[in-house]
C-alpha cells in the first residue's frame, strides 16, 4: 500500500523541489503536477508529488496519518477521540461517493 504524505515546498530546482513534511526534508519530482511556489502543500507517493493540496486539506491527512501511527504503535484511544483525528468524517453518516449511487 502506498500512502501519501502532504509536503510543503521549501524551494524549487528545474523538475524537483525540496520539501517539507512530517517526516522531515526530501527532494520531490515536480513532474507530474509542474513547478510550483515555495509554500505551496503538495501530496507525494515515492518522492514524487502527484496533487496539489490546500493547507487545510494538507492537515487533515496529517491528522489522519497521526491517528494510524497511534494505533500502530499499539495505543488504544478511545472511540469518540478518534474523531479529532477526522473532522471530515465525525458526526455524519458514510457516503458512497456520486458515481456509486444509484437513482430511486
Amino acid at each position: 500500500m502506498c500512502v501519501g504524505i502532504p509536503m510543503q515546498v521549501i524551494e524549487t530546482h528545474d523538475c524537483f523541489a525540496r520539501c517539507r513534511g512530517r517526516n522531515g526534508e526530501a527532494n520531490i519530482d515536480m513532474r507530474l503536477i509542474g513547478e510550483q511556489a515555495s509554500g505551496v502543500w503538495v501530496l507525494t507517493f515515492a518522492d514524487a508529488a502527484r496533487e496539489v493540496l490546500e493547507p487545510e486539506r494538507a492537515a487533515a491527512i496529517d491528522a489522519a496519518l497521526d491517528a494510524l501511527e497511534l494505533l500502530l504503535s499499539g495505543q488504544s484511544p478511545q472511540p469518540g477521540d478518534l474523531d479529532a483525528f477526522f473532522p471530515d468524517l465525525a458526526g455524519r453518516e458514510p457516503q458512497l461517493p456520486d458515481f456509486l449511487q444509484t437513482d430511486t
